[in-house]
């Protein structure tokens, strides 16, 4: 066995066996070959190589030399729902076709944590970052500008530097009017019926509660404080919300919005507590989607969130010199019951 199927090959050995300069490997493997106007025939010989003798860029390395290093990062809230994952396989899929590796970490919603997670992937020279419903983005947004790192806010916007978002306030109308429309269709709707569970005080929720409240105030022209029942994101706190509504109560609303797939969570662990003749009739909103809730043994309508939009709306603004710090909405879908649609998972290969 020679030497070179011992070790993985470096541009110096990629040089020997194509004949061609050191230089003209890297530009080949950096991407910039047509730039230099070098043969497509070239490129395609030290590609081959490339891949026949296992060559990995030295990204550090090349860090040092370029001050680019190819990493950009995510700074997720939370990692253990589909909205997040979803985003982060969009994420990862659209940084690894330009070229780049991506690192993907969660702070747990923890202000604290958001801010050192930053400055560790800092140390780390990442070229780019998207922070993903930070709790403080202003926060994290004063260490990447010290840093000189490009950086734009996903999901929840900041006021110092452009924001990429869901539109709230209209996917909040979309779903109060279906699961309104829909109740309605089977006899006469109270407005003391229609109630909100989930969410806390940060913009996506305020933004859901007053699209909430614009719809039925215009289809039931009355709206009280009591119909919000704020939970945090916690399943355990939300599940608490409607034990204490059934236990005052002595049942569930007729119809009503929950403000996250973490508060559709609280839910179900409320109604495995019960009989089926606690949801027998109620028909539920959720803003977000999972496949699995949509085929629930009650109606439940969602909003699919576009993170993948998002994503790429995101690299647009990074591309722009100096963007300013104004948010950008994308609109989100009304998903209708008994529906499973497709997302970033299908674009993977079927693995063997």
């Amino acid at each position: 066995m020679t030497e070179m199927t011992k070790k993985k090959a470096t541009i110096y050995d990629l040089s020997v066996l194509s004949g061609c300069s050191p230089s003209t490997v890297s530009a080949v493997l950096n991407g910039s070959w047509r730039k230099r106007r070098i043969k497509e025939a070239t490129a395609q010989l030290i590609q081959g190589l490339a891949d026949e003798h296992d060559y990995t860029a030295n990204l550090q390395a090349r860090g040092l030399r370029s001050s680019r290093s190819g990493l950009v990062g995510l700074l997720l809230p939370v990692h253990d729902n589909r909205y997040f994952s979803s985003m982060a396989q969009s994420f990862e899929a659209e940084v690894r076709s330009r070229g780049q590796c991506p690192i993907v970490v969660s702070a747990c919603r923890d202000p604290d944590e958001e801010r050192q997670i930053v400055e560790t992937l800092i140390s780390y020279s990442i070229d780019e970052l998207f922070i993903a419903g930070a709790t403080d983005p202003d926060g994290v947004h004063e260490i990447c500008a010290r840093a000189g790192l490009r950086h734009v806010n996903i999901d929840l916007p900041g006021t110092k530097a452009p924001s990429v978002i869901s539109d709230n306030f209209e996917g909040a109308r979309m779903l109060t009017r279906a699961i309104i429309e829909r109740a309605q269709e089977e006899g006469p709707l109270d407005p003391d019926e229609v109630f909100l569970f989930g969410g806390r005080d940060d913009h996506a929720s305020r933004e859901r509660i007053r699209g909430f409240r614009d719809i039925k105030n215009a289809l039931l022209k009355s709206d009280n404080e009591a119909c919000i029942q704020p939970t945090g994101y916690s399943p355990g706190m939300t599940a608490r919300a409607f034990e204490t509504f059934y236990e005052s109560h002595g049942k569930l609303p007729r119809c009503f919005f929950v403000n996250s797939s973490i508060n559709l969570e609280g839910l179900i662990r409320f109604l495995g507590q019960h009989p089926h003749e606690t949801f027998a009739d109620i028909i539920v909103g959720c803003y977000d989607y999972d496949p699995f809730g949509s085929f629930l043994p009650f109606p439940v309508y969602m909003i699919r969130q576009d993170s993948e939009a998002m994503i790429e709306e995101g690299f647009k603004i990074l591309k722009t010199p100096r963007p300013p710090a104004i948010t950008h909405l994308v609109q989100p879908m009304l998903v209708k019951p008994r529906t499973a649609l497709t997302g970033p998972l299908d674009a993977l290969k079927d693995v063997d």
